[in-house]
């Protein structure tokens, strides 16, 4: 949105609005300024690196998507699709790894209740190592996608990989989770949900302490894996071990 102070200068009052919103609406902050206050009218743009674009094309139903757990050993591929109500905004939605784990946990809810329609699907290490991830993390967009209700006029996706879906138009976006509000909302979504799940499996497997790496390759779980072997939600298609040359399976 944009938001505006006052201060008096020779009993004149004017006033400075500093919009770090898209740039379509500075006409209609000018104009709403206008109405309100029978004042002179300073304008000052500034251009602020984590403000987010709502659309990409200002098409209606515009869906954002993106995937959390391409980079794990374990675990499935977790995407979000989700068409975000036209009126929604909020500073303060970003890219979910920008996030603290509370952060993400209380915008979970903001993001569901703003959103038209979403949905969030996994593809599991099985099919990810038959399909390699690439090919996972993109059906699993397309399984997102085609749970939504409404179908969406146009697909905005996170990264520079994609294939199409039906006949819907799309575009990639590098780092696009850091530039537009529905497929920051999607990343959120999709993380949260994957967290969710990898807390689950720790349940099963507590020594690889999922519930704190989520199946990340970190140093701790794959000290776990030297000493207890892999399990069935591995992806074993992955270089599990640094220099691994066999795996026990």
């Amino acid at each position: 949105m944009f938001k505006f102070s006052s201060t008096y200068f020779n009993n004149n009052l004017t006033i400075s609005i500093l919009i770090i919103y898209q740039l379509k609406n500075y006409i209609l902050a000018i104009h709403y300024c206008k109405k309100q206050f029978n004042v002179n009218i300073q304008i000052k743009l500034q251009k602020t690196d984590n403000t987010l674009k709502i659309s990409f094309k200002n098409i209606e139903l515009e869906c954002g998507t993106d995937e959390a757990g391409r980079g794990c050993i374990a675990g499935p591929v977790t995407a979000c699709a989700l068409i975000m109500e036209a009126d929604f905004w909020s500073d303060r939605i970003n890219d979910s790894k920008k996030l603290t784990t509370s952060k993400r946990l209380n915008l979970k809810q903001l993001i569901e209740d703003n959103c038209i329609s979403f949905s969030v699907q996994n593809v599991y290490e099985t099919e990810i190592d038959t399909i390699n991830i690439l090919n996972a993390s993109i059906k699993a967009m397309h399984l997102a996608i085609e749970e939504l209700n409404p179908q969406p006029g146009f697909i905005i996706v996170d990264g520079n990989k994609f294939k199409p879906y039906k006949q819907i138009p799309y575009e990639t976006i590098v780092k696009g989770d850091s530039k537009f509000l529905s497929i920051a909302a999607a990343s959120i979504l999709a993380k949260t949900y994957r967290d969710e799940y990898m807390c689950k499996l720790h349940e099963e497997y507590p020594m690889y302490n999922w519930k704190q790496n989520k199946g990340y390759p970190t140093k701790e779980h794959r000290e776990a894996v030297r000493k207890y072997g892999i399990t069935k939600y591995h992806r074993k298609s992955f270089k599990i071990l640094p220099n691994q040359t066999k795996l026990d399976l």
